[in-house]
């Protein structure tokens, strides 16, 4: 009977020691539930509540799934200087300066490539000269940023309606050879009754050079001797335009 007793005073006591402390949780980050909340407010306000970089965050979020990216959003828009500029910004530098993924990369540019194609597309079958503003938009978000030169000729049609937007050369960061010759072929097998020159100053500033004056006389020479009209040459620089028709170069 002893021995029982002792047993079972033996066990209470056993059952009164405190077991296994359990770790502590770690406290949630800052970040936790800002993503559920960013997507809510673009959703149930639009795009116009979100900042910038709220955008770009928003951008992220599909590449980067366990990260605190409003720091890199920031840094992304302080380098490229704008959303259209980041979007724009060679793949090059987002994958070796900032490390970028390329799912983060493809989330970043799809965004540009689908911008661009709803602007064309916007323009197609429409008259472009009538259309005037939504044209300097698009070559705007085509050219405004493009590293190096780009030539490009917009090829319309008799009543004035984009038929074809195509680049004819590519150059280096400060010039671009173009062809009369080879601007007239392509007109001639489109059937284009009308042409607008396009290219960009990767500088930044429009002002054409004696070059581009001298190449843009020459196209419109070969242009009215085949019954074609050349209506403008821009040249886009970032947020600024030169146009040859409005500074009477036409």
């Amino acid at each position: 009977m002893g021995m029982g007793r002792r047993e079972d005073e033996n066990a209470a006591l056993e059952l009164d020691l405190p077991g296994p402390t359990a770790p502590a949780r770690e406290p949630p980050p800052h970040y936790h539930g800002h993503r559920d909340r960013l997507r809510e407010r673009f959703l149930s306000q639009g795009p116009e509540a979100l900042q910038d970089y709220e955008l770009v965050e928003l951008l992220l979020f599909q590449a980067i799934p366990r990260r605190d990216v409003k720091p890199l959003a920031k840094e992304l828009l302080a380098r490229f200087g704008s959303f259209w500029g980041l979007v724009s910004a060679p793949v090059a530098v987002l994958r070796d300066e900032f490390k970028l993924s390329d799912a983060a990369i493809g989330a970043i540019k799809v965004v540009a490539a689908a911008a661009l194609r709803m602007a064309r597309r916007e323009l197609l079958d429409r008259p472009v000269l009538s259309s005037w503003q939504m044209l300097l938009d698009y070559c705007q978000g085509a050219l405004a940023h493009e590293p190096v030169e780009q030539f490009r000729v917009l090829f319309l049609d008799g009543r004035h309606a984009l038929l074809r937007d195509e680049v004819q050369q590519r150059g280096t960061v400060n010039q671009t050879a173009a062809y009369p010759r080879e601007v007239l072929k392509r007109a001639l097998e489109l059937g284009a009754s009308g042409l607008i020159l396009v290219h960009n100053h990767p500088s930044g500033d429009p002002s054409p050079s004696r070059a581009d004056i001298q190449m843009t006389k020459a196209i419109a020479e070969a242009a009215k001797a085949l019954e074609i009209a050349l209506h403008d040459h821009l040249v886009i620089g970032r947020g600024r335009h030169f146009s040859f028709r409005a500074q009477g170069l036409l």
